[in-house]
């Protein structure tokens, strides 16, 4: 099978941020004198929307405490953003895979201001050809940024694949029919990964840049 659009995911993916969103999280949760969850739950909602991030880890806040959470993650992370660094090997991959005429695109769980900043910042934008956020729409799993994505690019679904860390990548591709690759070095272990139909399940960027040279 070859694929014709590789759409990434960003967070746990493309940049090593996932112990830094995991911690953020945990200290809103403090700061707000809510129940903190534990590294696996923190980490576990890693490309959720923000909605659904504190519907799992704190089901029995109210209203006004879910939007202080909010706020009080954004100030954490927001004041932290700069100290997460893309996983080793990812320039020259998306270098590589332009080079060699593969369109590449982003789905993520972030909102587009902070996409934006991480494009500038690691200056990965060139690299594109189209991204979509889960503020612009949708959050994982719906299908929406993926059909949104497809739409723009012209691109049928059997010629696209995702790479993600999390189930919720899995399952977005497979809600919008599309195909998936794991990666086992972000958000998700291999466990829980290996319970989704992706195509390959990789376990470092190196291994994901030549299945990808090799498959599309």
């Amino acid at each position: 099978m070859s694929y014709e659009l590789i759409i990434f995911d960003w967070d746990g993916t493309l940049m090593d941020s996932t112990r830094l969103i995991a911690t953020c999280l945990q200290n809103a949760c403090r700061d707000v004198g809510l129940a903190v969850p534990d590294i696996f739950d923190a980490r576990f909602v890693i490309g959720l929307g923000l909605a659904d991030t504190v519907r799992h880890v704190a089901p029995g806040a109210d209203a006004d405490e879910a939007r202080l959470l909010v706020d009080r993650y954004r100030h954490h992370f927001l004041s932290r953003e700069h100290e997460a660094p893309l996983y080793a090997g990812v320039p020259e991959m998306l270098a590589d895979l332009h080079g060699r005429d593969r369109r590449l695109a982003v789905a993520t769980g972030k909102a587009r201001r902070g996409l934006e900043r991480a494009l500038d910042s690691t200056g990965l934008r060139r690299w594109f050809e189209t991204t979509r956020c889960a503020d612009e729409g949708f959050a994982k799993p719906h299908p929406d940024m993926i059909h949104t994505i497809l739409e723009c690019t012209g691109v049928e679904p059997r010629s696209a694949i995702l790479v993600g860390d999390t189930t919720h990548d899995m399952d977005l591709a497979a809600n919008a029919g599309i195909d998936s690759v794991a990666v086992t070095y972000g958000a998700h272990d291999e466990a829980l990964l290996a319970s989704r139909a992706a195509r390959v399940i990789v376990s470092n960027v190196a291994e994901l840049h030549q299945w990808l040279v090799a498959n599309t």
